[in-house]
């Protein structure tokens, strides 16, 4: 059963991979492979009857070193919540114009200069924000700067590239640093962003230089403003539109504060967010007609919202957390941890495997399995200084595991928000930006090798 579900995970990776080519949308093959892999979790576990194979589900074998399902579907559910949110607030945003503030600030149609412009702006975004939701504003702005859905592909691939790298030297900027932050391993947060901005940044630089230089002499066409003439179904004032773009904007900076603060999950800033901007939205349109106003308000905007996007992210983490559970990425991490030895050759596996499944889990696994190396170094056993906390294990871990995940489209949040929103094929970002995003991953690797070793 433990080899099923391994069988049955691949085998949906693959139906995901190849949606076009087998015209099924991949969230239903995501949710067909997360939930067959929790079945056969369970049918792995059919000496145990009623209540103790409730309680099994529920709280979970501890293989995994995770809890069961409960908090499985509490971190799904927070990221899908945190998601719907990102995604309702952007899009109240572009129902008022609200992203001309920067589109029109924006006048180059040179397709170089766009591309480093757009990717410097999220990797700094991300580092506030964090890269799932700056990959979501980014993609927004796209649509109103590029027409031509496959140029703008390419820049959506480098949005992903910079979200990822941008997450990886903040602590807030990534659940995986978020995670080594609040768990103490990296407690030094000015050290984790001197250190890592480097790297990171070369991660996005190197890939951009290089796709620019394929860009060379390449204009742009801006898509109509839906505001012109053709398309003036939406009209707003331009207090309206200051107003929501700043409180949007203000919202979604106000998720990590909150977090900080109050040490609730991100979801619930992002939904505080959503509700104070909704009811906003509902004061300033309340003369206006009917029709109009369906236009401008969150019930309007909700049917806008791509649900087929937020089922893919259930179907996948699901499957992932199964795995998980069953002790099959534990696994994978003592045995990265027995055959390699070295722990930058180690971090930087992780990094590549964390493209093929999620990094949370990855990065979980290894806390774990090195906590009682921590806490040998932090009572001052010789030769695992890197091990102590904001030690250079912990600080590459983050480095890769937060920036490894851009060479597979599906490896990261950031990733999967992209390809839902966009519609990109897996294998058009494997051959065209996936190369891309290993080379800049391992130049920011080599250089916080070169450096800190």
């Amino acid at each position: 059963m433990e080899i099923l579900i391994i069988v049955v995970f691949v085998l949906g990776y693959i139906a995901i991979a190849t949606e076009h080519n087998i015209k099924v949308d991949k969230a239903a093959s995501a949710l067909i492979t997360g939930m067959l892999c929790w079945a056969i979790f369970v049918f792995s576990n059919t000496g145990i009857h009623g209540h103790e194979l409730q309680e099994l589900i529920e709280n979970g074998t501890g293989h995994g070193g995770h809890g069961g399902l409960k908090n499985h579907l509490f971190d799904i559910a927070n990221i899908l919540f945190f998601l719907m949110g990102a995604m309702t607030i952007v899009e109240l945003v572009d129902a008022h114009e609200g992203f001309s503030v920067i589109t029109d600030r924006i006048s180059t149609t040179s397709a170089v200069k766009l591309i480093w412009i757009i990717s410097i702006l999220t990797f700094f975004l991300s580092a506030v924000l964090d890269n799932l939701t700056t990959t979501i504003v980014m993609i927004s702005l796209l649509r109103k700067l590029v027409k031509d859905q496959h140029m703008r592909w390419f820049f959506t691939g480098m949005v992903v590239v910079a979200a990822n790298a941008g997450g990886a030297w903040s602590p807030i900027g990534d659940v995986t640093t978020t995670m080594l932050w609040i768990k103490g391993n990296l407690p030094d947060v000015g050290g984790m962003i001197t250190k890592l901005l480097l790297p990171s940044f070369l991660s996005m630089a190197v890939p951009v230089a290089i796709l620019s230089y394929s860009l060379r002499g390449k204009q742009l066409e801006r898509p109509l403003k839906s505001e012109g003439a053709e398309h003036y179904t939406n009209p707003t004032t331009g207090f309206e539109r200051n107003l929501v773009f700043a409180m949007g904007i203000g919202g979604l900076l106000f998720v990590p504060v909150f977090k900080t603060a109050t040490h609730l999950p991100p979801f619930m800033g992002m939904m505080l967010s959503l509700g104070i901007l909704w009811l906003t939205t509902e004061i300033i349109h309340r003369s206006k007609n009917s029709e109009l106003k369906q236009e401008l308000s969150v019930i309007g905007v909700l049917q806008k919202i791509d649900v087929a996007s937020v089922l893919f992210f259930l179907g996948i983490l699901s499957a992932v957390a199964a795995l998980q559970e069953i002790g099959h990425l534990k696994a994978l991490a003592q045995m990265l941890d027995k055959s390699i030895g070295n722990i930058y050759a180690i971090n930087v596996v992780i990094g590549f495997l964390s493209s093929v499944v999620d990094n949370v889990p990855l990065v979980a696994a290894a806390q774990g399995m090195y906590a009682d190396k921590m806490a040998m170094a932090m009572s001052g056993t010789e030769g695992l200084i890197d091990f102590a906390a904001s030690g250079n294990f912990w600080l590459f871990l983050a480095y890769c595991a937060g920036v490894g995940g851009s060479t597979l489209i599906i490896g990261s949040a950031a990733g999967v928000a992209a390809m839902g929103l966009e519609r990109i094929d897996f294998f058009w970002y494997f051959k065209k930006i996936s190369w891309l995003a290993a080379i800049g991953y391992l130049s920011g690797a080599l250089v916080y090798f070169l450096i800190y070793s």
